[in-house]
């Protein structure tokens, strides 16, 4: 996101540009008084001078290692110093969509050369892209993002060309080619709006378009309103530029369609739509992620376009947010339907923009305080998180160099001319170079708490940051161009002001009064007075920052060590999703307190219930929700990360030698099987104790062979060192929950204990209830039986099959072991799963991959809804806590009457080699066993 550079407000439709510029001129002037205040700490020229060296430097280092070790890829990949091409590196699932094979880094970073006074290496760019940048790729990709990063490229790449053209030093030989280009994909995305409400498609095959056979999209039926709602600028522009109206009038109807479609007592807007029925799917509201640039687009398209429409639809919506969001200095999701009632208990990273635009819109004192508030919690952690609580706790570690605090950090300097704001980004330089810079460029923290780093460095970091941070130290004569005549986009690309009076080909209908009445006394038709703003205090700014220097610190202490605890010398903090065990009593009773009820389903799944009023407390009911919000948003993480791919445990001895492939999940921990073909071979052998949590009493049966052991009572990690040390070369752990199957519930990896697993050297596997039985019958039948632990099935022993073969009295055998039993390998994946009644460590660097308790996904529902534990159509389903599903008395019981129980069965294993003679004939067919 990023504002128009002149600063709040904007004059009436057509006559916004003398207004506007005297608002600019206003500013300045602020901004000389406050900086010449005595006692505001200015900072010197030269020292304003040495940072802007500082960000070109940084901005070299980035920008030529891109184009040395990634170009003509999307993007750099700074840790491995490549290029990360789609379809070459493992998916990160809808952050790819971003990627087109169309050099997604120099295109979007076009416009930051010349902002940069990097003319030359400008014009070098611009014949790149014209040369190699290929449009018609047969690759799905985000509209949303393709539009802000690539159109938004294209056109902010040629909005300065023509303005360096017409000074007459540089690019005297353009001809319009990226604008050409734009146009071309312009084209390509308006496939994606073949919808009955104008809403577009998330997603767009650039060669086939949505409908197209080959296009493997246009199934999708949501989308964000922040996806079509941000389409205005580029799409105007586009059509301002060419005079092809076609492009303004999609994105105009988009956002008709929301706007008529907002919550109309509370005026808000949902974070997902159904983009044909145009239901909200998602019903709760922020100013963050997901509906964030909608904002945004309806303020700067009054001001790019002139319409007095949007203007009207932005104060409405601006009232609503500062009604029910605004918490100040927090931004809280509310629900649209009852927006006095709080829907999470966090806040994500993209609301940095907020303070930004609020500064366009000339409300100064929130935008101050939202602003301080994440500058406290960045001191506190070097980088804004990709989520923090209320309380200021690290709720997501990640950080992707996102640009919007430093934009926000721009727009105020540029409001309050508040020498503070420069200190900050000096702080964000000093932090990027010290925790963020590799020889290959700048690398994303996958970890703010530990400084890991990720292996991306995304286009909008060249895009947006180091434009942000070297305007915020430039004076007016560094620049090559007056940056007051441009209006940046959500991607901080430059659209010239004159695009208002340029090709008005759309009639500009005021449908705002159509859904509803408005006042016009509530709306600002003129610039901000910048005395009201700045009412004759050169230290306003500091006075509204004051009281929020320490707040984050006073929300978020350093922690109560567990002998305080004990002794109940401090409060304890609230119990957190990743630390919730079923199985200990206290936890129980904080849910009982937080209004939570827990409810074991017959499949062994745990459904938790939320009665807010049930609760001892509001505190406590607003800790319960938090509790809830955080399970949700565990198991929704869990959904997005790559599957993974399922083990294979392969009987191979007699009879059925290589037939039977059971699914299997691998663990975090031990033998890597992917990186050891070969596998693990072995007989298997029960042992004693049966759950492995204590040292095992039948070594000399369990040596040199694979254990089996029932999950439960301990940690994966513990069944694993126990066996171990019993002498055994593998484990395979057994799920105790009678019926469960790979075929209908998701693989999981085994979770470590949260501490270190290196000593751990054996390969560990799960079985679902059912494939594990097939084992376990197998051993009462034929006593001795041998598996093959792998990445994948191998191919049957066709050796000791023909041997078998010469045997008369094993013909019956061999007759009945012609099919494969084979388990489904399409399982979903849950990564990191411990046992339960254990948990992982705290301090697990990363909260959303953290490992929960033992347990498939966990329905849950919020407040006094009910989400049935069946219901998979849109009911979230976080990855809650499951501890023994049923107590400990009778996991001890199911323990000592297992053997009976397998006895009880009725020859299972003789029902199975019935079924598999019906295929016989066609299995001796067979070349090869498909497995």
């Amino acid at each position: 996101m990023s504002g128009a550079a002149g600063g709040p407000g904007g004059g009436r439709g057509p006559r916004w540009r003398r207004p506007w510029k005297l608002l600019a001129l206003g500013l300045l002037s602020a901004s000389s008084v406050l900086a010449a205040a005595p006692g505001a700490g200015a900072m010197s020229r030269e020292e304003k001078r040495r940072l802007g060296n500082q960000v070109l430097e940084m901005f070299d280092h980035a920008y030529s290692n891109y184009m040395e070790h990634a170009y003509p890829a999307d993007e750099l990949m700074p840790l491995t110093c490549r290029g990360r091409v789609r379809g070459q590196e493992p998916s990160r699932g809808d952050v790819d969509d971003a990627l087109g094979k169309f050099s997604l880094t120099l295109i979007d970073t076009l416009d930051t050369l010349v902002v940069l006074n990097k003319t030359k290496e400008f014009e070098e760019a611009v014949k790149k892209v014209i040369k190699d940048v290929n449009l018609d790729n047969d690759i799905v990709v985000s509209v949303f993002e393709t539009n802000i990063r690539v159109l938004g490229g294209l056109l902010g790449g040629h909005s300065v060309a023509i303005m360096l053209k017409e000074k007459g030093e540089y690019m005297q030989w353009y001809n319009g080619e990226l604008l050409h280009m734009a146009k071309e994909l312009g084209y390509k995305l308006l496939p994606a709006f073949n919808t009955t409400s104008g809403l577009p498609y998330p997603r767009v095959n650039l060669k086939f378009g949505v409908r197209h056979p080959e296009a493997r999209t246009g199934t999708e039926t949501d989308t964000c309103t922040a996806c079509a709602g941000t389409l205005i600028l580029e799409f105007a522009a586009l059509s301002r530029f060419t005079g092809t109206a076609v492009f303004e009038e999609y994105a105009r109807k988009a956002l008709d369609f929301i706007w008529e479609k907002r919550q109309r007592s509370s005026n808000l807007v949902g974070v997902t739509i159904n983009i044909h029925t145009g239901d909200w799917v998602r019903k709760d509201s922020g100013v963050g992620a997901g509906i964030d640039s909608y904002y945004e687009y309806l303020l700067k398209a009054y001001v790019l376009l002139g319409d007095d429409s949007f203007l009207e639809r932005f104060n409405t919506h601006y009232d609503a947010i500062m009604r029910y969001i605004s918490q100040p200095p927090l931004l809280l999701d509310v629900h649209i339907h009852k927006p006095m009632l709080n829907a999470r208990t966090w806040m994500d990273s993209l609301l940095a923009f907020f303070p930004g635009l609020q500064v366009l819109k000339g409300d100064i004192r929130p935008a101050i305080e939202t602003h301080e508030m994440l500058y406290q919690v960045i001191k506190k952690h070097n980088f804004l998180p990709e989520a923090f609580t209320t309380d200021f706790r690290v709720h997501w570690a990640q950080h992707p160099l996102r640009p919007e605090f430093a934009e926000s950090t721009y727009f105020l300097y540029k409001a309050t001319g508040d020498p503070y704001y420069l200190e900050v980004g000096k702080t964000l330089i000093e932090n990027l170079n010290k925790y963020a810079r590799v020889p290959c460029g700048f690398a994303a923290m996958k970890d703010v708490r530990t400084g890991s780093h990720e292996d991306r460095m995304d286009s909008f970091f060249l895009a947006e940051m180091f434009k942000y941070l070297y305007l915020l130290f430039a004076d007016k004569e560094d620049m090559v161009f007056d940056i007051e005549d441009y209006i940046f986009t959500t991607e901080a690309h430059l659209l010239p002001l004159w695009l208002s009076t340029a090709n008005q080909t759309i009639s500009k209908k005021n449908t705002t009064t159509e859904y509803t009445e408005l006042d016009d006394s509530n709306f600002d038709w003129t610039c901000p007075n910048t005395q009201i703003l700045f009412p004759n205090d050169p230290m306003f700014a500091q006075s509204i920052r004051e009281p929020l220097k320490n707040v984050v610190d006073k929300s978020c202490p350093r922690g109560i060590s567990r002998a305080e605890e004990s002794l109940g010398s401090g409060p304890k903090p609230p119990l957190r999703a990743r630390d919730f065990m079923a199985s200990n009593p206290e936890h129980l009773e904080i849910l009982k307190k937080m209004g939570v009820s827990l409810i074991h389903l017959k499949d062994g799944r745990v459904q938790l219930v939320q009665h807010a009023v049930q609760a001892a407390s509001s505190l406590d009911a607003e800790d319960g929700l938090r509790f809830m919000q955080e399970m949700i948003e565990l198991s929704s993480q869990q959904q997005k990360e790559q599957q993974l791919p399922p083990r294979a445990v392969q009987i191979v001895s007699h009879p059925f030698f290589g037939r039977v492939v059971l699914t299997a999940g691998p663990a975090q921990f031990g033998m890597d099987l992917s990186k050891h073909k070969a596998g693990t071979r072995g007989f298997v052998a029960t042992i004693k104790p049966y759950n492995g949590c204590s040292e095992i009493t039948n070594p000399e049966a369990v040596k040199e062979k694979i254990a089996l052991m029932q999950r439960g009572q301990c940690m994966f990690a513990e069944k694993a060192r126990n066996i171990q040390k019993a002498g055994a070369i593998g484990g395979i752990v057994i799920d105790d929950n009678e019926g469960s199957s790979s075929d209908t519930a998701p693989l999981f990896q085994m979770a470590g204990d949260g501490k270190n697993t290196d000593d751990i050297t054996i390969p560990m596997l799960f079985l679902f209830n059912k494939e594990g039985s097939i084992i376990l019958d197998a051993i009462r039948e034929y006593e001795a039986v041998e598996v093959l632990l792998s990445d994948k099935a191998k191919d049957r022993d066709l050796e000791m099959e023909n041997m078998d073969q010469k045997l008369p009295e094993n013909d019956s055998h061999q007759e009945n072991s012609e099919e494969a039993t084979a388990a489904s390998q399409d399982a979903g994946a849950v990564s990191e799963e411990p046992e339960e009644g254990g948990r992982s460590d705290a301090s697990h660097p990363d909260p959303l991959s953290a490992a929960h308790t033992d347990s498939e996904s966990v329905p849950i529902s919020n407040q006094d809804s009910y989400v049935p534990g069946t219901d998979g159509a849109g009911a979230p389903e976080p990855a809650c806590t499951q501890g023994d599903g049923q107590p400990q008395e009778q996991k001890t019981e199911t323990e000592s009457n297992s053997k009976v129980n397998w006895d009880n069965k009725v020859q299972p294993m003789e029902s199975i080699l019935a079924d598999w003679n019906e295929d016989i004939e066609a299995f001796e067919m067979m070349e090869k066993d498909e497995l």
